[in-house]
């Protein structure tokens, strides 16, 4: 009897385990960060790619100009000059153009692509 039990109790645990195993985030709400420079005129990606879901962009400034960050038809608000601002977006697997919408400055070079996985 005893030895039946301890076999319940070790499969039990087993499942619990195997459970949570499958899971690529363990907590699915929780949202990924990218520490984004936007340098003149470029743009600073801590990471080029991201797993799908909530995406929060830490989008930092040091250059001597006015800049923003755009993806997924979200825009971040305009970042003076050695000032931070943050962008959340849901983002779906695929991958996702970004770029900075002031005057020229995409053509200049401030934009790229970020892949979602």
């Amino acid at each position: 009897m005893q030895l039946k039990l301890v076999t319940v109790a070790l499969v039990a645990v087993a499942s619990l385990a195997l459970a949570g195993a499958g899971s690529a985030r363990p907590d699915a709400s929780a949202a990924t960060t990218v520490r984004v420079k936007a340098k003149d005129f470029v743009f600073v990606l801590s990471r080029k790619s991201v797993p799908h879901g909530k995406v929060t962009f830490v989008i930092t400034n040091p250059s001597p100009a006015v800049h923003d960050f755009a993806i997924a038809g979200k825009k971040s608000k305009m970042v003076q000059p050695g000032k931070s601002t943050t962008l959340t977006v849901v983002l779906k697997k695929g991958k996702y153009p970004y770029k900075c919408t002031v005057d020229s400055h995409a053509q200049l070079g401030m934009k790229g692509v970020l892949k979602v996985t």
